[in-house]
């Protein structure tokens, strides 16, 4: 049985919960519970503070972890980062009032900066050769100049609505963050086949979301250069269709190229684009 810990709470639970029901996990209701077993997968779920994941995936609690890679890296347990899952994404970003004059990083010298991450603000600003002072909080660390405890802050960021609130203006980003799935060094071989088994359903779930299926008519002149545009995974279906002289053509496309790819299509006379979400892609 592979023992999965995740956020109890707060902006992971909710994909990592979603992320494990679109890879067929069924779970029983819930975060209100230490812990649920699947009903049809040999997977047990913990919920716990995410602070607290990192450190017990390294004592073997949990054998794998849902996690933001700045706990993971700000913990610095000798644990495996295994995958990046895609959600969650944020920044830990310096932020200074608004009213404050900021050209370059060596404003920073000698202030207080308020933070949670410590370990990491530390390893930024000794790479950039900036003395600050870090005062270490927990809790709500963007009231800090406001309330007189702190110059600046170093705090997570996503879209900088909570900065903008409190009188605040992001200056440097320190690290770029989204959920990983972390493993213990240790895991038993029944375990490490459980964790293939749930990798390969995790990337066939997020292989899916990147990519679109698309089918089109194109003329048959033209079908040279639509193969071109269109390598697919392989390379496109062509079936020819009733009406001489063309053919319908299948693939799928990256979702980061899609728009440029349909724009070619066009251009080369393709008609009728239907295009399909994909559920799972396994490649």
């Amino acid at each position: 049985m592979l023992k999965i810990a995740i956020q109890k709470s707060g902006r992971l639970y909710e994909d990592s919960i979603k992320l494990l029901k679109e890879c067929g996990i069924e779970l029983n209701n819930g975060n209100k519970q230490l812990k649920t077993v699947a009903y049809n997968f040999p997977v047990e779920v913990y919920f716990f503070r995410d602070d607290d994941i990192p450190q017990y995936v390294y004592d073997g609690v949990a054998d794998v972890g849902f996690v933001g890679e700045n706990v993971f890296l700000e913990k610095g347990k000798d644990i495996d980062l295994v995958y990046r899952l895609g959600f969650g994404r944020c920044r830990l970003s310096i932020a200074v009032p608004k009213s404050m004059t900021y050209n370059t990083i060596n404003d920073l010298e000698g202030l207080k900066i308020a933070t949670t991450y410590s370990s990491l603000l530390q390893r930024f600003l000794t790479e950039k050769n900036v003395n600050a002072e870090i005062h270490e909080i927990s809790g709500s660390v963007e009231i800090a100049p406001g309330i007189g405890l702190a110059d600046a802050i170093c705090d997570l960021v996503s879209s900088g609505s909570t900065l903008f609130t409190n009188g605040l203006k992001e200056v440097e980003v320190v690290l770029k963050s989204e959920a990983v799935l972390t493993a213990n060094k240790n895991l038993s071989e029944e375990n490490k086949n459980i964790l293939e088994k749930l990798l390969l359903r995790i990337n066939a779930v997020k292989t899916a979301k990147n990519n679109k299926y698309i089918l089109l008519n194109v003329p048959n002149h033209q079908l040279k250069n639509i193969i071109a545009v269109l390598p697919g995974m392989k390379s496109p279906t062509v079936v020819p269709l009733a009406e001489e002289g063309w053919s319908s053509v299948q693939s799928v496309v990256n979702e980061n190229v899609f728009w440029d790819v349909i724009e070619k299509l066009k251009r080369l006379g393709a008609e009728g684009i239907l295009v399909v979400p994909i559920e799972k892609m396994i490649i």
